[in-house]
């Protein structure tokens, strides 16, 4: 006998995946605990990564702006230190074969 299909909310399917990233627990025994296949979770949660891969929803899209301009400072900063680390180098291996 071939049980009828299930629909489940939107908001179902974003507090399954929620607690599957957040609870620590397997994907096995979340899906057990609400009454759901395996095989109905894993899609939700490919669906979440993929729309994750795409770019930071637009509420974060200021932080990353602002992360993004503090590691460009930073790594311009760890330039400039390791070029005045090699020219010291060098400056020393010269005094030192005096």
């Amino acid at each position: 006998m071939v049980k009828p299909q299930r629909r489940f909310g939107k908001e179902f399917e974003a507090e399954a995946v929620r607690l599957v990233e957040t609870s620590g627990r397997t994907q096995r025994e979340i899906a057990e605990d609400l009454g759901i296949g395996l095989s109905t979770l894993r899609p939700w949660l490919d669906k979440r990564r993929e729309r994750d891969l795409e770019g930071p929803p637009p509420e974060r899209q200021e932080d990353v702006a602002a992360e993004l301009k503090r590691l460009r400072r930073e790594n311009e900063i760890l330039r400039q230190e390791r070029e005045i680390l090699k020219r010291a180098a060098t400056f020393f291996a010269k005094e030192g074969s005096r």
